[in-house]
């Protein structure tokens, strides 16, 4: 049996769906199975031993409508029998149509559904600590007769790559007998970002609590952000903040996450993947995101999250996520340090 896993575009999405593979293998350990995702997120998912192939969609793909038919082409080619369509949008629509696999399952889309043998519809509520994001995903693989068990998403890293990340920290000066918080400072959009000075005053409180030594987690372009963030901190603060210590891959990045005593910050990429290598995490929501779809393994020790609806769950009453999305800046406002900070003391007691 050879089953194509279609899971384009967002680097914490491919890592999420790279639970269905691990179901699989216990399942079905001679399936042939092969992961269709872009290029750019192939770290995350680099080494997973559970994947046969990878099957890349490239950026020349994406601006070509000939690259990208002669891309459709080569699956047909592979003669799958079964595709997975995690992403359900318009190219991996074409992708599993051109497939001729006989069995295609998706989520359901009206407009859609005629494409797929199976789809299902999308539950509201999670039934496990797990959350939506992986529940969902798992109930894909049901027409495979796939057991329930629920699944965690995983990096995996080899020797070389953690002990390459630990001689960087002790060169930096880094005591690894010593806390070290991964701070993730930016989300990955303003809509998805504490506000800058609100951020600043949590890693005080962190510092203040606990000493800790302090690396900054964000993107390149996000240094001037960064670095607004570690000037509006107190000036005891930055003498624990190693603000040089950063890394642009992704790889390094994880290796370096591997050492840290937790991972703290906005919601996003960052956190799920810290929670892939085991490393706990204490998340901040934006207003607007459903928190039941994303606090994946949230447990209330090792994983804790935050959200402007725990405290203020009157302002949610009677509107929409839509609402919420254009009313973020004035929500963020209502979410000040002073309802994080309690919360983020205890949480930070266990270590």
């Amino acid at each position: 049996m050879k089953i194509l896993i279609i899971q384009q575009k967002m680097i914490g999405d491919v890592l999420t769906s790279s639970i269905l593979f691990e179901a699989l293998k216990d399942n079905y350990p001679k399936f042939e199975l092969h992961y269709a995702i872009n290029s750019h997120t192939f770290q995350v998912v680099e080494n997973h031993p559970h994947i046969d192939k990878f099957i890349f969609i490239t950026p020349e793909m994406e601006e070509r409508k000939s690259k990208f038919y002669t891309f459709l082409k080569s699956i047909k080619k592979e003669k799958y029998d079964v595709v997975v369509d995690v992403y359900s949008k318009l190219s991996s629509n074409l992708i599993t149509k051109f497939s001729g696999a006989q069995t295609k399952i998706s989520k359901y889309k009206h407009y859609t559904a005629p494409i797929y043998t199976h789809t299902f519809k999308e539950a509201k509520t999670a039934n496990t600590n797990a959350g939506l994001a992986i529940e969902n995903r798992l109930q894909l693989l049901e027409p495979l007769k796939v057991h329930k068990k629920i699944y965690k998403p995983k990096i995996y890293l080899t020797d070389k790559e953690i002990e390459s990340a630990r001689q960087r920290l002790i060169t930096a000066r880094i005591d690894l007998e010593k806390p070290i918080y991964m701070i993730g400072v930016l989300g990955s959009g303003e809509n998805k970002t504490y506000p800058l000075p609100h951020m600043a005053d949590l890693i005080d409180a962190i510092v203040e609590e606990t000493n800790g030594q302090i690396l900054f987690n964000y993107i390149p372009k996000q240094a001037t952000e960064a670095n607004i963030v570690y000037n509006f901190c107190k000036k005891e603060t930055k003498n624990n903040i190693y603000f040089n210590v950063f890394e642009k891959g992704l790889r390094e990045f994880f290796s370096i996450t591997k050492h840290c005593t937790a991972l703290i910050g906005n919601e996003g990429g960052a956190t799920n993947m810290a929670k892939a290598l085991d490393i706990p995490t204490f998340t901040i929501f934006s207003p607007w995101i459903m928190k039941e779809a994303w606090n994946m393994f949230d447990d209330g020790k090792a994983n804790v999250s935050i959200h402007l609806k725990d405290v203020k769950p009157e302002l949610y009453e009677g509107k929409s996520l839509k609402t919420m999305k254009n009313d973020v800046f004035s929500l963020y406002e209502a979410f000040p340090p002073e309802f994080i900070i309690p919360k983020l003391k205890d949480y930070l007691k266990q270590f």
